[in-house]
């Protein structure tokens, strides 16, 4: 299991509360706070320094990072004003423990191996709020050259993904809706009750949902293909030093076993066999049963590898409500011995989108004062008490005290 630890750093203060400031990157991981709380660049800083950890195992950089890889590692997100003099990020993966320091005013990144086993690389999404741009006009990729950032990046993913499904229709889980690439006039259009609407024309809620959905699903089947047709779709320069690899390895006198583990340890450097999808706010534009369903896809996505997983930062209450009936739907679901039960929770959680206990954390930032702290539980259900749920509760108030205030004018 991944963690960070944030200091000093934009919004975040003296971040997470806990655990000497350590904080989880668990199967499901969810960040929940005001606007300006520091929720996506948190988000932005595990993408950023999941991707340098792979970068450096692929050899696509070397430790320690220079101040000038450092900033433009950040700014890719558009983080680089964020970082102050007494700034602390640290970041643990599975190969290595990455460290920001500071020396004669540089900020250099320390890597510190910590085991030199095989690894199973990510392929790493970050989803953009902004997303709504690329469905939400037409023939996208005539612009996309102006577009910059995780953006850029999500837009060549969103050609990517259309490229794939070239005149498939794919079903999108909300309105009984499909979504299909049309090569012959490069559009995206939706189908539903016999009829085809340009997705540009759509409502927002579309906008949304289908680059966020589309992409992922084409992400998950990208990484289930078989390694030899990941190896065949690695850029000229990996491959190069990926053949180069090979022929030193080949120099060396090494029985054919330990040959081919060798082998082996080289291909997984260059493979992708897991998604770690990041995205922020999923509930864009949807009304709350829109929101219900992506989410239960998201984690039927989320459920379909080991290693995968699924990072949000969100403002939806009904997403932390959910999260909380796919935990329920877990604990029920190891207790039923009957197919009707089973059939009775699926129509409630599909059986596909459960999520142990063990394997979600929800982080609470505050913008007042750049904490961070992670939500409680009850019974390993995520706590009824937190900033979403509160500010539901708030309006009620604020009701209440309309009432008494229209009783003193009686």
């Amino acid at each position: 299991m991944s963690r960070i630890k944030i200091k000093n750093f934009g919004p975040i203060k003296e971040g997470f509360t806990e655990n000497d400031g350590w904080m989880d990157v668990k199967k499901v991981t969810v960040f929940i706070g005001n606007q300006g709380s520091g929720k996506s660049t948190v988000a932005k800083l595990i993408s950023s320094f999941m991707w340098l950890e792979k970068a450096l195992i692929r050899g696509d950089m070397k430790a320690p990072v220079s101040q000038h890889d450092f900033i433009e590692l950040i700014a890719f997100h558009r983080l680089e004003s964020y970082s102050e003099a007494n700034t602390e990020i640290e970041y643990e993966g599975y190969t290595y423990r990455l460290k920001l320091v500071s020396n004669s005013n540089k900020k250099t990144i320390e890597a510190t191996k910590l085991n030199n086993k095989a690894v199973r690389l990510p392929k790493i999404m970050y989803v953009p709020a902004e997303r709504n741009f690329l469905s939400s006009i037409e023939n996208i990729n005539k612009v996309s050259n102006l577009i910059i950032g995780s953006l850029q990046n999500y837009s060549v993913e969103f050609r990517n993904t259309q490229l794939s499904h070239k005149g498939k229709a794919i079903d999108l889980p909300i309105n009984k809706t499909k979504v299909v690439y049309d090569p012959k006039d490069d559009e995206n259009y939706l189908e539903f009750d016999g009829k085809r609407l340009k997705l540009s024309h759509a409502s927002s809620g579309f906008h949304s949902i289908v680059p966020l959905y589309w992409v992922t699903k084409y992400l998950i089947d990208f990484v289930k293909q078989g390694e030899k047709k990941l190896l065949e779709l690695l850029s000229t320069d990996q491959t190069v030093r990926r053949n180069n690899e090979l022929k030193e390895l080949n120099t060396l006198k090494l029985d054919e076993k330990t040959l081919k583990a060798r082998e082996k340890k080289i291909n997984e450097k260059y493979v992708c066999k897991y998604l770690v999808n990041i995205v922020e706010e999923p509930e864009q534009n949807l009304f709350p049963s829109s929101q219900r369903q992506m989410l239960y896809s998201l984690l039927e996505f989320n459920n379909m590898k080991k290693g995968n997983k699924l990072i949000m930062t969100t403002h939806s209450p009904y997403l932390i409500n959910y999260l909380t009936l796919s935990v329920k739907a877990e604990m029920v679901k190891s207790n039923l011995n009957s197919e009707n039960s089973r059939k009775k929770l699926a129509e409630i959680v599909p059986l596909e989108a459960t999520l142990s206990a063990e394997d979600l954390v929800i982080y609470e930032l505050d913008e007042k004062d750049g904490t961070i702290k992670k939500l409680g539980d009850y019974k390993g259900l995520p706590s009824d008490e937190n900033y979403l749920n509160n500010g539901l509760e708030d309006s009620n108030e604020l009701f209440a005290q309309l009432q008494e205030i229209e009783k003193g004018w009686r």
